[in-house]
């Protein structure tokens, strides 16, 4: 016997960081999301359901940073609908042209955002006509993408927008078997010291129950628990919500599907089978790295599997023509003694993504000159990984030759220092800047003005055809008729 339901649909929201997607999303949820997040950006999936009309809808706000677009690509993967929000003050900026790409190549229903219309800056027209230039056309143009305006802080056009998206899933929703097999996607996976794996999961057919096994091709264990976008537990989930379960016994990686097992034997072959062609860790990209080139070392963990990849991903992509990143290990979870032993035998830094230490790892970091770094912002780990690259560039030294000079005397000699009199033959000489020594035509030493004189008098300059007197310090000793010629040294930047 077959049981029929209409699937409850899943709407994806997208665009670029700083739209107003999760802020709009608060609104239609009434929950509070935006501000828990640091600095105000999307850092993970975040999801809920809104009941409208008597009608449930599963709702993804998915991350604006560049970095994270693989993640942006599985909450398209899954959804019946996307919102692509779009800023009226800024128009079409690069994230909105990457998630306009993930929906033409997903083919999903599409409803333009255009948010922020209560600003006065904001700019509607100017913000169509991008949209059209990146093959978006509305419907009021002649095209077949509605559009919405919208204010997330007021909400202004929130309820237009909630009919119209009523509307579209009533057309585009089919009913699915909820008594077939249930399967899904893995849209995030977490691991907890004290909760162990966790895995954000959207089901798509069937249903899943507390108890049941599931397996991907990475992962299996039991259902122990699920808990909905509240953190209310459940006892099972049917198509198209979206739930954290507890109860894998390794780490699923984001992105795999996942299907429910009769027990965990079952699953258990499934998962032994497969993870034959896989391997265990996350494969590391092979570099290789000539004695002469400079390299960071780094030991990578993140809380999640979605920022590990968009971690890797942003790192791998930044300037390395002076600096070599080597990125030795990469996984989820909290630091480690292992890790830090590493880093100590490695010469790595701890790079850490909202993660911490454990209290053994925390009491021997106390012990070691290990550099570590943990953020709770993408953009901040960017910029100082960066800052950690600059600083380890030696500056190249440009030497110029400013003038010459013929040694008339000897006033003074003790210890690495002379007083000597000099001739300025060509050019000029400043306080503070080298020489070199050459007799008989060879270069025999070199050192640094300390100071010049002319007439008893500090002077900082002095020019061709002056006699001065040079307070001069370096390691071999100059001698009557020397020739002296001074130079500048500049520190230039490579980057």
């Amino acid at each position: 016997m077959t049981t029929k339901i209409k699937k409850q649909p899943i709407v994806v929201v997208v665009g670029h960081v700083d739209a107003g997607k999760t802020t709009l999303l608060d609104y239609i949820k009434k929950t509070n999301i935006a501000q828990k997040e640091k600095g105000e950006i999307t850092q993970h999936i975040n999801f809920g359901e809104v009941e409208f009309e008597g009608k449930k809808i599963t709702f993804l706000d998915t991350p604006g940073h560049e970095a994270f677009l693989r993640i942006r690509e599985r909450g398209s993967m899954v959804a019946d609908l996307a919102l692509l929000v779009v800023d009226t003050t800024k128009g079409v900026q690069d994230q909105t042209k990457e998630a306009i790409k993930i929906i033409k190549k997903t083919k999903i229903p599409l409803i333009v955002i255009l948010n922020k219309v209560d600003r006065v800056d904001a700019q509607i027209e100017k913000a169509e006509r991008e949209l059209e230039k990146e093959g978006i056309l509305l419907e009021k143009f002649g095209g077949k993408i509605p559009a919405v305006e919208t204010s997330a802080k007021t909400g202004q056009g929130v309820k237009d927008l909630l009919e119209l998206i009523s509307l579209i899933l009533e057309m585009e929703i089919k009913e699915i078997d909820i008594s077939k097999r249930a399967e899904g996607i893995v849209l995030e996976s977490y691991f907890d010291t004290k909760k162990g794996n966790l895995a954000l999961l959207a089901l798509l057919e069937g249903t899943l129950k507390k108890g049941d096994c599931i397996a991907t091709i990475s992962a299996f264990g039991k259902v122990k628990k699920m808990l909905d976008s509240q953190q209310r537990e459940i006892e099972k989930a049917l198509p198209g919500q979206v739930f954290l379960v507890f109860g894998l016994e390794k780490t699923a990686k984001a992105g795999e599907s996942f299907f429910q097992f009769k027990d965990k034997n079952e699953a258990d072959d499934f998962f032994q089978k497969e993870k034959i062609s896989l391997p265990e860790v996350i494969p590391m990209e092979k570099k290789e790295i000539s004695e002469k080139e400079k390299t960071l070392n780094i030991i990578l963990k993140t809380d999640c599997m979605g920022s590990l990849e968009a971690i890797d991903l942003l790192l791998n992509s930044l300037p390395q023509k002076e600096i070599k990143l080597n990125i030795i290990k990469k996984e989820i979870g909290d630091f480690k003694e292992t890790d830090i032993k590493e880093a100590k035998e490695k010469n790595a830094i701890l790079l850490g993504f909202r993660v911490s230490f454990t209290p053994s790892a925390k009491a021997m970091l106390k012990n070691e000159k290990i550099k570590f770094y943990n953020f709770q912002i993408i953009y901040d780990l960017q910029e100082e990984i960066k800052k950690i690259m600059a600083k380890m560039i030696e500056p190249e030294i440009i030497l110029s030759q400013t003038g010459k000079g013929k040694v008339l005397i000897v006033f003074m000699s003790k210890g690495k220092r002379q007083v000597v009199g000099v001739r300025i033959l060509e050019g000029e000489i400043e306080k503070g800047s080298f020489l070199e020594i050459w007799r008989q035509e060879k270069k025999i030493g070199e050192g640094k003005i300390i100071n010049l004189q002319k007439e008893k008098k500090d002077i900082l300059k002095a020019t061709k055809g002056e006699n001065i007197g040079i307070l001069y310090e370096g390691e071999v000793k100059i001698q009557e008729e020397d020739e002296l010629i001074f130079f500048k040294k500049e520190k230039k930047k490579n980057i």
